[in-house]
């Protein structure tokens, strides 16, 4: 494997089974990590599938050079493209041959991220593998009983092994990730490394005027998927005291949406959560700023970087106890978890938050904000730079 330079601008090419216009945490880090890297001076390659039928192509994305493979829709999901090994395989090892990259950034096992970690360890170029991928991720999408599932998921373990088995260096967000990595996929050194975030970006701006709710608020962002469980947090708000009058706010999109909808009006609801569909940063910026408490109840969270921004923008949090999410909570003191699925002890740690003085829960909001420092995006893009070099994982202190 080749070794990329000590010094100097880097030519560093970034593989994604997802990228925006994709709306996904794994599609937001990829673009601050693009954004990041060549802000510090570097080239920065993105390869994602295209959006859309037609041959592949490349193109200059805010100042990215970004390569759309050829695609298919997925039957199953409302924005997911598939890119077939027979269609892109030609194309991934000519894209690598012709800019002959100084490294390798895979972020997933599946299709293009194999293809380009497979090709890249062929061709001796230094490869670095990130996963943001649970098995349970994919569970919606395969109308098939839970024992083939089970099935599903052991093989996804384990074909993750064996791709990113390749790779100089693993990553993923979370120590509680890079154990299941450990355990299931056999990776026998998984570097924990948080995806980032610009906190700055999300406080309120000085002499700022932000609309204020007539009533609290609680706030959902992030794909509706069956995984996130967004039925559970609307049952809870209408388990709520009505003198309370608490309103929701969900903002995203997904294939579940429709049922969710369904809920609303079944629970009766209707007049107090409000669907806000995909927003652009600036209003996703003020939706976390008038929100009272933000809650998470997914159950297959690597990090959730929306509850990082929510975080960053000092609102207390109301989080799912499951996976990574209790790294993010120092019960009582910047929020609480909740047992997963449980839809009345989430509504009583909502309601703990929703009835504190505002003072109390203006406090809980700045501890959230403290505890956001340790994932300042700064730390982040400088590890993976050293990555990048190849220093020696083992030296970082992440």
């Amino acid at each position: 494997m080749t070794s990329a330079p000590s010094d100097g601008p880097l030519k560093i090419l970034i593989a994604a089974d997802t990228y925006p216009p994709d709306m996904n945490g794994a599609a937001r880090f990829c673009q601050r990590l693009a954004q990041g890297m060549l802000a510090r001076g570097h080239e920065v390659h993105a390869v994602a599938a295209r959006n859309d039928a037609g041959p592949s192509y490349a193109g200059i994305e805010d100042g990215v050079v970004v390569h759309r493979l050829r695609s298919h829709k997925a039957p199953t999901h409302p924005y997911y493209r598939l890119c077939l090994p027979w269609e892109i395989n030609g194309e991934v090892r000519r894209i690598l041959e012709e800019e002959r990259p100084d490294v390798v950034h895979v972020q997933c096992h599946y299709m293009i991220g194999k293809s380009f970690a497979d090709t890249a360890a062929k061709l001796g170029i230094r490869l670095i593998a990130t996963n943001h991928f649970m098995p349970e991720n994919l569970d919606p999408f395969l109308p098939f009983p839970r024992w083939f599932l089970d099935i599903v998921a052991k093989n996804s373990w384990r074909d993750m092994g064996k791709v990113m088995g390749q790779a100089a260096v693993v990553t993923t967000p979370t120590p509680l990730a890079a154990k299941a990595m450990h355990d299931h996929a056999f990776l026998r050194q998984v570097l924990p490394v948080s995806n980032g975030i610009d906190a700055a970006k999300y406080e309120q701006l000085a002499g700022e005027e932000l609309e204020s709710p007539a009533h609290p608020t609680v706030l959902f962002v992030g794909r509706l998927a069956q995984e996130k469980h967004v039925d559970v947090l609307i049952d809870a708000v209408a388990k709520l005291p009505a003198g309370l009058d608490t309103h929701l706010e969900i903002v995203g999109d997904g294939e579940v949406r429709p049922a969710l909808e369904a809920k609303v009006a079944e629970v009766g609801l209707g007049d107090r959560v409000r669907f806000l569909g995909l927003a652009s940063d600036e209003e996703l910026r003020r939706a976390y700023l008038r929100a009272t408490v933000f809650c998470q109840p997914g159950t297959a969270e690597l990090q959730s970087l929306v509850t990082l921004e929510a975080m960053s923008a000092s609102k207390p949090v109301v989080l799912a106890d499951a996976m990574a999410l209790p790294h993010l909570v120092d019960e009582g003191r910047n929020g609480y978890l909740f047992r997963p699925n449980d839809s009345t002890d989430l509504a009583d740690k909502l309601r703990r938050i929703l009835e504190l003085p505002e003072q109390e829960r203006l406090s809980l909001g700045k501890t959230s904000r403290e505890m956001v420092n340790k994932h300042d995006l700064g730390v982040t893009l400088d590890t993976f730079e050293a990555l990048y070099r190849g220093t020696d994982y083992t030296a970082l202190t992440v």
